[in-house]
């Protein structure tokens, strides 16, 4: 802004001393002081304002590039997708072997019941726990840490 040393606002005062005179010169001042004051607080308004716009535009601008990020990433899900639909397709297509292997889980199981000449334990439908009704191979419940 405009800088007013002593010396320049001591003359100016003189200056206004003798051409305004003693009876209006606190008058004129109150009046350029509340001037100067309404400036100042325009002035800060104005630049507040800009600053505000200029964080909206930011915002803006970065939910843009955010959305354009998400828009990359879903479309290369979708191909992705479409990818495995059809591998899956692909294979589901394909003849099956002349004689399927058992899959491991069931094999362990089927083994596991030979050895022990028990039945294999079912699975239990609601959690799909496999030993949910089995307590001699229900997993061990361990205390929280600390805890003993």
């Amino acid at each position: 802004m405009i800088e007013i040393s002593f010396g320049k606002m001591l003359l100016l005062a003189l200056i206004a001393l003798l051409v305004l005179g003693p009876e209006k010169l606190p008058g004129a001042a109150r009046t350029a002081g509340a001037l100067v004051r309404r400036v100042r607080n325009t002035w800060d308004s104005v630049r507040a304002e800009v600053e505000r716009e200029l964080e909206v535009e930011e915002i803006k601008r970065t939910a843009r590039e955010a959305a354009a990020r998400a828009e990359a990433a879903q479309a290369q899900m979708n191909a992705t997708a479409r990818d495995v639909r059809e591998a899956v397709g692909s294979v589901a297509a394909a003849p099956a072997p002349a004689s399927p292997e058992p899959e491991p889980e069931a094999r362990l199981a089927s083994e596991m019941a030979d050895e022990a000449d028990e039945p294999a334990p079912e699975r239990d439908t609601l959690t799909g726990d496999l030993f949910a009704d089995d307590p001699k191979h229900a997993p061990v419940k361990e205390p929280p840490h600390g805890i003993a």
